[in-house]
This record gives structure tokens, C-alpha cells and sequence, in this order.
């Protein structure tokens, strides 16, 4: 039992216990998505459980446009696109928990939450979904040296206050870090009035996709600094200024380039983290680049019956990838339950080379008659151009998809036919990048 169920619980024999096909931890996009593919996969007993006031996820913060363009094949807001969502499973009959909060999933899936109205309940679930989606980094994860004034804002922070509670963080902003609420976040600061002096990027390259950087940088004149970060906040009270250096190969800053930026706000966008504190509980394997766990093309994780998609698994950069990904984890867990898939005798393994950063999924467990593809996703570690993704077995050239343009702020996605698998030369796919004129 870990410590903050042991707090709460108190009385275990006035627990209330409850059964259940399914339980999806989180009511964000992901668990939304996982849902809905599940009950439409033949499971109508799933629970959804929200720690929030309301279903969506940080998608109901996301007032700007731009979501649903593949999914949905229209352009929505984020708010739009949850709530087309919420209206489907709420049509279903799912069952939907809000204010709850899951304190522990265990190993053999039983599942642990509380909230006012029921007090702390066990349930027992067949399957598992893990959607708990992920957070920002903050300043204490930067080192930033400097005094600790007010006007220091992750850029979800200040995209909730001004969308959420009508407040405007500050009137004079820099941005550290090209992430895309960083840089949804610029535009926006600018539209209500701020001035943005500078988003700066450590890499040499930006960290968001090239539509957000078009559509909130260059056609609002705002400065995007590659190769140059933070290395002083000035100021007590208040943020008074910031002091910004370039930095060399080896990030460190470089003696004799620094300069001074006035401003009374800074927002950092410094990356994603997945929240996993529950899936290590339960005993789920993480991956050392992405964070989240380690996944067949099921979703499944190495915990038998326990399922992981969305941010909680790896940090997406559009949400119609998280809604694509979650109807996986929700079908294959709908047919695992109703016995549908057939595990293989060896897994394949699924490789990279160092030009890939990581791919989804790393393995390959399961045979299903009605599966005609798997999609494999991926991002590069530096932006290339004119390239194939490759994807081989034993030497031998299986499927491929060329990208004019591969940046590592966006996915690249790979389907794979599923007889190519049936007769592979061993238990193994590779995956490569080369460029045009080497394929």
C-alpha cells in the first residue's frame, strides 16, 4: 500500500469495492479517445476517471484554432474538439467520475480512488488504461541563477490565465524555449496587448512544428533567437530583466556574448514530462528518451492487461496523433478482452538507428485477423531533409516514406502492412533514415 492511499483509506473494510471491465485513468483527449474506440469495440462497462472539475483535459484551455484538421478534416478550437468527444461517450453511457482523483493502480490492476461524494473506492478492472497525459518543466528544473521575483510563468500557466480567468500575466514578455504552447503563447501575449521582446532557443533549431512557428512568429514580427538561453533573472519584487547568452556545441554559455533584455515577464517553454508516478506503482517499464512506458503495438505495456496512449506515453505535438493513438489502446484492450487477438510466440523487436530519437511502439506482441496495418511513430533527433524513413528486416527493404522536411517538433509516422509481418527473415524490424539520393 503506498503512503498516500494509506493516508486517506483509513477504515479498508468501509471502502467501497466495485467490478469493472475497463478503467481509463484520465478524461483528456487520450482517455476520451481510448473510451469511445473500446465501447464502439463491443465493452460497455468502462469507467473514466477525471481528477478535474470537467472532461478535455488541457484541450479546454486551448481557445486558438488549428485542432482537428485530420481527425475531423475541419479546423476547430481545442475546447470544440473535446467537446465533440465528451458528447460521444457521454452518449454511450460511459461512466464518467469527475473530482476524482486515483491514488494508486497496482500491478494486478486494481485500482484505487477518492473523491467527496464516494469517499475512497477500490475497483477491480480487467483492463487498464493509463491517459494521465503529462506536465511542464519548470524553472527548478533549469538552474536558472538569478533572485526568485513574481512573473516567472510555464507557458501552460499563462495560457490558462489569460483563456481561463481573464487575467494577463504581464505587459513586457521573453520566452525561453520554442515548445508549441511557447509558441502559441507568444502570438497570443502579443494579440492581447504585451510585448514580446524574444523567444529564445537553447538547440539550433526550433522545438515546435514549422505551422506554429509561421503562423505565431514570423507573421507577427516576433524575433525567434536559435542557440541563445537565459542566464541571469534580474529583479525582487518582480521580473526586471534577463540576462541572455549564446551557447556553444556542448550548450554551455560563450564568454563575451551576453546581453540584457528589459521585461517584466518570462514564460517558459522547456519541454513536456509525462505523468507516470502511477504507472511506476503498478510496475510499468519506462522509456529512457520519452518517459512514458515502454509499449507493444497494442498500447499494452509490461504489466499484462494495464494499457498506456496519449502525452502519459509520449509527448505528441498534435492532438489528432493522441485521439489516433488512444483508439488503439481502447480497441485492443475491447479486444483483448473479448479474445480476439492471438499472441505471438516471439515478439518482434522493433529497432532504430541514431538518427531516430525513439519509435512507438518498441515491440510487436499480438496477431489480428482484422488489423490491416500497424503505425509506427517516430521523431529525429535533428532536422533533415529529402529523407526515407526505411524499414527493414534481415536486410531486406519492407516499407519506406519519404519526407521532404523531418524536424524533431513533429511526428513521422510509418504504417506497416500486416502480412509484410507474416514471413519476416527473423523477429526483428529496423528502422532508418538515409537520405534521397543514398535510398
Amino acid at each position: 500500500m503506498t503512503e498516500s492511499r494509506q493516508a486517506v483509506t483509513g477504515d479498508l473494510d468501509a471502502m467501497r469495492r466495485e467490478e469493472h471491465d475497463l478503467v481509463v485513468v484520465g478524461g483528456g483527449p487520450a482517455g476520451l479517445g481510448a473510451a469511445q474506440a473500446a465501447y464502439d469495440e463491443g465493452v460497455d462497462d468502462i469507467v473514466i476517471l477525471e481528477r478535474d472539475f470537467e472532461l478535455g483535459g488541457i484541450l479546454q484551455q486551448c481557445v486558438h484554432p488549428g485542432f482537428g484538421l485530420e481527425y475531423f478534416e475541419e479546423e476547430l478550437t481545442g475546447p470544440e474538439y473535446a467537446q465533440q468527444f465528451i458528447e460521444n461517450v457521454a452518449e454511450r453511457g460511459v461512466d464518467i467520475r469527475l473530482d476524482t482523483m486515483v491514488l494508486e493502480v497496482t500491478h494486478d490492476r486494481t485500482v484505487y480512488a477518492v473523491n467527496d461524494e464516494d469517499g475512497v473506492t477500490e475497483i477491480d478492472a480487467e483492463k487498464v488504461i493509463l491517459a494521465m497525459g503529462c506536465r511542464e518543466r519548470t524553472r527548478d528544473a533549469l538552474d536558472i541563477p538569478g533572485s526568485r521575483p513574481a512573473g516567472i510563468f510555464t507557458a501552460g500557466t499563462a495560457q490558462r490565465l489569460i483563456n481561463m480567468e481573464g487575467k494577463l500575466p504581464g505587459e513586457k514578455a521573453v520566452i525561453l524555449g520554442s515548445g508549441d504552447v511557447g509558441l502559441i503563447m507568444a502570438r497570443h501575449m502579443h494579440l492581447e496587448g504585451a510585448e514580446v521582446e524574444a523567444v529564445l532557443e537553447i538547440m539550433p533549431y526550433t522545438g515546435g512544428i514549422t505551422r506554429n512557428v509561421v503562423q505565431c512568429l514570423e507573421d507577427f514580427d516576433i524575433p525567434l533567437r536559435t542557440q541563445q538561453t537565459i542566464t541571469e533573472i534580474h529583479g525582487n519584487d518582480r521580473v526586471e530583466g534577463v540576462t541572455v547568452q549564446e551557447v556553444d556545441e556542448d550548450f554551455e554559455p560563450i564568454p563575451g556574448t551576453e546581453y540584457e533584455i528589459e521585461c517584466d515577464t518570462i514564460l517558459l517553454s522547456v519541454g513536456l514530462i509525462p505523468e507516470n508516478e502511477l504507472s511506476v506503482d503498478a510496475g510499468v517499464e519506462l522509456h529512457s528518451v520519452t518517459g512514458g512506458p515502454i509499449v507493444d503495438e497494442t498500447r499494452e505495456t509490461n504489466v499484462e492487461d494495464i494499457y498506456a496512449c496519449g502525452n502519459v506515453l509520449h509527448v505528441h505535438d498534435v492532438v489528432d496523433w493522441v485521439t489516433e493513438e488512444s483508439m488503439i489502446a481502447g480497441r485492443s484492450a475491447a479486444r483483448s478482452l473479448q479474445d480476439r487477438v492471438e499472441t505471438r510466440e516471439e515478439p518482434i523487436e522493433i529497432e532504430s538507428t541514431g538518427k531516430l530519437r525513439y519509435v512507438v511502439p518498441d515491440r510487436i506482441s499480438t496477431v489480428d485477423p482484422d488489423r490491416e496495418e500497424i503505425p509506427l511513430y517516430m521523431r529525429v533527433h535533428a532536422p533533415m531533409e529529402d529523407v526515407f524513413v526505411t524499414l527493414s528486416s534481415g536486410g531486406e527493404q519492407l516499407a519506406r516514406t519519404f519526407e521532404r522536411r523531418a524536424e524533431p517538433g513533429e511526428m513521422v509516422t510509418l504504417n506497416v502492412d500486416s502480412d509484410t509481418l507474416a514471413e519476416l527473415p527473423e523477429p526483428r524490424l529496423e528502422l532508418d533514415v538515409v537520405q534521397r539520393e543514398e535510398a
